[in-house]
């Protein structure tokens, strides 16, 4: 996030005209409270207030900092409360030497110094305040705003992904060789074919029904993949196995409903579609410092393949990764000894 002051030609104007008023205000204040100072205490004031706001413009670069990650209260209190010390000693500091330089023949300075000095911190302490005060303003009406645009969004993508669900999310060869295998089984093992009919039916059931990006737990959504795999093996046979090893507390993390579909979709498309070997597809799921690490693998054919993918599927995990998370998930494929693997590393801080 850029200076929210400086960035903004009318918030730049409206912090000057502020600190104006608060210098005209401290100047009365101190004249009805001394009287006698009334020849230097507007020209202290303006002096002052003016060297203030310039320390004030600083503090938001060590209050972002201050604020950039998971600070613990206390930790943030004390930096807060340090960073305000500081700056309020710089600025009597220099208000001093410069005062002092600009009236070197004025002796009353000297007194109206020490009667006010009390006041001054004060004042300090208090305008202080307010400007951290504006600052987490600024940052909340910043998250909101990031927070609105994000939901608006999503609420799009969740329009997108609904339709795309509907019209080509389960691809229509997936489809229909389905059903031309259970045709083909309802001749050669009828016991078969009905148990390929209830899968594809279950199958079908999950994807149409979640309209919604409500997440759901990682075991709902293996459940989901292996009628999937279950489908597609009846068609391959042992041309395609499959292997998990998912550790058992991460069985009910939750993640977007269908995240994991389309990487499944390339594994069988573009591994056992287009290899003459066997096929194997492994699922790991871990937690590693804070993140759970999701990874499908599956050995391919080398060989350069006139068949090459638009990589919309992983474009699209992608997204739907960016949307839920920001940028604390992420998305990794690689290429090895004939072994493709996409891993998703995401933050164990559920949604």
């Amino acid at each position: 996030m850029k200076h929210p002051i400086l960035e903004n030609k009318i918030r730049h104007i409206v912090w000057w005209l502020v600190w104006i008023f608060l210098a005209l205000g401290q100047s009365l204040l101190f004249y009805y409270a001394f009287g006698r100072f009334i020849e230097i205490s507007l020209v202290d004031s303006l002096v002052s207030l003016l060297i203030y706001s310039g320390i004030g413009l600083s503090l938001w670069y060590p209050f972002r900092f201050f604020n950039s990650g998971e600070t613990r209260t206390m930790v943030l209190i004390s930096n807060l409360v340090a960073s305000g010390a500081l700056s309020i000693t710089l600025w009597v500091l220099i208000t001093k030497f410069i005062m002092t330089t600009v009236l070197p023949e004025q002796n009353n300075y000297q007194a109206y110094w020490a009667a006010t000095f009390p006041y001054r911190v004060g004042s300090g302490v208090f305008i202080y305040g307010l400007i951290i005060l504006t600052y987490y303003l600024f940052v909340s009406l910043s998250n909101l705003s990031e927070k609105n645009a994000k939901e608006a969004r999503l609420e799009s993508l969740v329009k997108e992904t609904e339709l795309k669900m509907l019209r080509s999310q389960i691809n229509p060869h997936f489809l229909f060789n389905s059903l031309n295998s259970i045709s083909s089984l309802t001749i050669t093992d009828p016991e078969k074919a009905r148990d390929m009919v209830v899968k594809l039916s279950e199958f079908m059931r999950y994807a149409l029904s979640r309209k919604d990006e409500q997440p759901v737990t990682l075991q709902n959504e293996l459940d989901n993949m292996r009628l999937y795999l279950d489908i597609e093996k009846v068609r391959f046979g042992d041309k395609l196995t499959t292997e998990e090893i998912i550790e058992s507390n991460c069985l009910d993390f939750k993640i977007p409903v269908l995240l994991l579909q389309p990487l499944y979709e390339n594994a069988v498309k573009y591994g056992v579609y287009e290899s003459t070997e066997s096929v194997r597809i492994i699922t790991q799921a871990k937690i590693i410092d804070g993140y759970i690490e999701i990874t499908i693998s599956n050995n391919y054919d080398p060989a350069p393949s006139l068949k090459r993918g638009t990589g919309t599927g992983l474009l699209n995990v992608t997204r739907r990764l960016e949307l839920f998370y920001g940028n604390k998930a992420s998305i990794k494929s690689t290429k090895e000894n004939g072994i493709y693997t996409v891993s998703l590393y995401i933050p164990t801080e559920n949604l």
